[in-house]
């Protein structure tokens, strides 16, 4: 953050006690701590856990995992049932923390589960998912899109499963 979100002044970086270098709005006279948008990603996976849904959206090329943005009072684990409900309409059964990761492109602190269905039909998909695909582990490594915070997250997570770790 280069400005006050208040009244534009440019910010400048000010010891904060306690906090260290915060961006500082001379005119406000008041620190502007970071500003950021906090959203789930989570890998779907089949009840026997060996199998992974992703998905494409806006005609992008590659597959990704089911992700959404925190709604004003829904804690993370409410958007988390939420998002696959809307987007696939599956009900998530179980699921678990993993890890979080800044993503800058967006300003958003991503915050990433793993979630396990009982049922796999794809029969209801929202109108934001172009495509929905089961995959097996080793599948959806090769259909993720690469480079992608996505693909992170998921070669992660099958780690974890390949350890038997969840």
């Amino acid at each position: 953050m280069k400005y006050c979100y208040e009244c534009g002044t440019k910010l400048m970086v000010k010891e904060c006690e306690g906090e260290g270098p915060i961006p500082f709005c001379h005119t406000c006279q008041v620190f502007r701590f970071p500003i950021f948008s906090t959203a789930i990603s989570t890998a779907v996976l089949n009840s026997q856990r060996n199998k992974v849904l992703l998905i494409q959206q806006y005609n992008i090329q590659g597959f990704i995992l089911l992700a959404g943005y925190v709604s004003k009072g829904e804690s993370a684990e409410q958007t988390l049932v939420r998002e696959v409900k809307e987007e696939v309409g599956l009900q998530v059964d179980e699921y678990q923390y993993m890890r979080s990761e800044y993503f800058e492109r967006s300003n958003t602190l991503m915050l990433n589960f793993v979630s396990i269905v009982n049922d796999d039909q794809l029969d209801v998909l929202s109108t934001e998912v172009d495509q929905a695909r089961w995959f097996t582990l080793e599948e959806a490594k090769q259909a993720i899109l690469k480079n992608s915070l996505a693909e992170s997250f998921l070669l992660t997570i099958i780690e974890k499963i390949e350890a038997g770790l969840f």
